[in-house]
């Protein structure tokens, strides 16, 4: 296990005993008698771009920017950051606004559009250029790459003497649209040979003609990130700009946009690590890339890091909250374990989901001694974990369906399921049997196993208490079990690191990522099964009835995780 996951990052709440990550000491020396907030309530802010899905890596992100605000009694906006129409949408809106709902965190009334603050921030852009703090330059794209310089040589600019009044002139008129995309920006004037190249006269804006979500073709400039952040941070009155660390080096820029501009406070930006997920990308363009090519389904498929992808699956609010939490907030960057994730999902269900009988690759077994037409009812556990959750009922007849696999008609060594003259196997809650011999088909196929049952070993105990040498199996009865699809995934890469090198990520895609089981037998319960509704098949897995495709009378199951967990706490 890596280190993240071993400790979240820091010392001990001396009151609470609670862990407290670095973020939430860096804010109690805030908020204490003396320091920069001391007596201003904590507020934070989820600031994500919407053109894209959120992802787990933002999960972690958005956890600590509601959870830092909750744990000190603060509050939290939401805020879409759409000052780059290209790929916005409020498709992305709507579910980013959903997801973080999915996993328990409000804004109350604090919802914002980083573009609701366009005309404030072009104010503050021309209060720069009043100050000779910003000017109007034209290098072209290619020129402004040719005159950065490098660790020894200072960039340039031929237009950073430009009159105040001939930057105000144009920046005004680059407004208007009377310039072609790429004439002109704007750029701050700092320090050309700063040792960190974003203090180098960075650009604040540029010309784009494009349409804006919710602007429409209202501005034909746009402000970089870089400037518009601190300043929106500032008019929405934040305290702590908690950010991921490819921000670190941006830092300086934030302090000097918010030290140079008139706005009404001074947040101070933190930095964590980002989530590193093995067997994955978290690139937005790279996943974009996936759906808009057609490798996944779209956003929400399965397989996908999405939270709506994940949500399908199966995977529980509380399982991922519990995964963030655990891993812990660090400043350097390291990369968890998949199976870590997973390991937190299986803790969640194996305490809350309903345990359920499933047969995915169904063959027919038949009592040959028990009465044709009889049938009768077994009272079964819901969840051994939790006697609240009561016991259901299974029905059992002559004919039922077991898993291809616990049947083998030369069974090898060590086999202990289902084979002639083999040893006495229980069916889980029913009776104890002993297969006899089995039918095939014209091709030699098995496709009936026969097998006979002790009457006086209801609910799988014989009574004269012998012992059983055989397994345990799960079984449908043929007469109630309902049909369904049930579709297997696997993770969506092959390399653990997709990413990594000069790989094409694209080629590093698991050509097994999914199997798709058609008539598979369930036990009759799952008839009323709602989508979304998440159950551990006995012996094979967690699943959940797919909160699309699946519906009434055309049932549909996802795997949500195996049974199986690879991962070791501690290792």
């Amino acid at each position: 296990m890596s280190e993240e996951i071993k400790i979240a990052a820091g010392g001990t709440d001396g009151e609470s005993g609670e862990s407290q990550n670095f973020i939430h000491q860096f804010i109690q020396e805030d908020i204490s008698e003396g320091g920069r907030f001391a007596g201003m309530q904590v507020h934070t802010r989820f600031p994500p771009e919407p053109n894209g899905y959120l992802h787990i890596g933002h999960c972690k992100a958005l956890i600590i920017d509601f959870g830092s605000a909750e744990k000190f009694g603060g509050i939290c906006n939401l805020r879409m950051d759409d000052t780059n129409p290209a790929k916005e949408d409020t498709e992305f809106v709507d579910a980013i606004q959903e997801d973080i709902h999915w996993l328990g965190f409000d804004w109350g009334d604090r919802f914002f559009y980083g573009s609701d603050y366009f005309e404030k921030t072009y104010e503050l852009a021309i209060g720069l250029i009043k100050k000779g703090l910003a000017y109007v330059c034209e290098l072209t794209p290619e020129q402004f790459k040719e005159y950065r310089g490098d660790v020894n040589t200072p960039a340039r600019s031929p237009w950073r003497d430009r009159p105040v009044e001939e930057s105000l002139d144009l920046f005004q008129r680059m407004r208007a649209g009377e310039f072609p995309e790429g004439k002109y920006t704007l750029r701050a004037k700092i320090d050309l040979a700063s040792g960190n190249f974003n203090m180098r006269d960075p650009v604040l804006y540029r010309i784009r003609y494009i349409e804006h979500h919710r602007q429409g073709t209202k501005w034909c400039i746009f402000p970089m990130y870089d400037f518009a952040h601190p300043i929106q941070d500032a008019l929405e009155g934040i305290t702590h700009s908690l950010c991921s660390l490819e921000y670190e080096d941006h830092r300086p820029l934030y302090d000097w946009v918010i030290n140079n501009t008139d706005v009404p406070s001074r947040p101070r930006q933190i930095e964590f690590a980002r989530l590193g997920i093995n067997y994955t990308v978290m690139s937005k363009r790279k996943l974009r890339k996936l759906v808009e090519e057609g490798y996944v389904s779209g956003w929400d498929d399965p397989r996908m890091p999405t939270l709506c992808g994940l949500r399908r699956r199966g995977y529980t609010p509380a399982a991922i909250r519990n995964f963030c939490d655990r891993i812990g907030v660090a400043k350097n960057t390291s990369t968890v374990e998949y199976g870590f994730l997973e390991h937190c999902l299986r803790e969640d269900l194996n305490d809350h989901a309903q345990r359920a009988m499933a047969v995915l690759r169904p063959i027919k077994l038949t009592i040959t001694n028990y009465p044709e037409g009889q049938s009768e009812t077994f009272q079964v556990e819901n969840n051994p974990n939790d006697p609240a959750a009561g016991t259901r009922s299974v029905t059992f007849s002559r004919h039922l369906y077991v898993e291809e696999e616990d049947f083998m008609e030369q069974p090898i060594p060590k086999y202990k399921r289902l084979y002639p003259e083999g040893p006495e196997c229980r069916l889980k809650g029913a009776y104890l049997i002993t297969c006899t011999g089995c039918v095939k088909d014209e091709s030699g196929r098995v496709v009936e196993i026969l097998a006979t049952y002790d009457p006086d070993s209801s609910g799988g105990n014989p009574a004269d208490g012998r012992k059983v040498k055989g397994a345990t199996i799960h079984w449908v009865d043929a007469s109630t079990a309902v049909d369904a699809q049930v579709r297997l995934y696997d993770n969506l890469f092959a390399d653990e690191n997709p990413d990594g090198g000069d790989k094409d990520f694209l080629d590093c895609l698991n050509p097994g990522s999914l199997e798709v089981l058609e008539g598979c037998k369930l036990e009759a319960s799952l008839a009323a099964a709602q989508p979304a509704d998440r159950f551990q098949f006995l012996r094979l897995g967690y699943f959940c009835a797919d909160s699309k495709d699946s519906k009434p009378g055309a049932l549909v199951f996802n795997r949500a995780v195996s049974l199986k967990d690879g991962f070791k706490p501690g290792k």
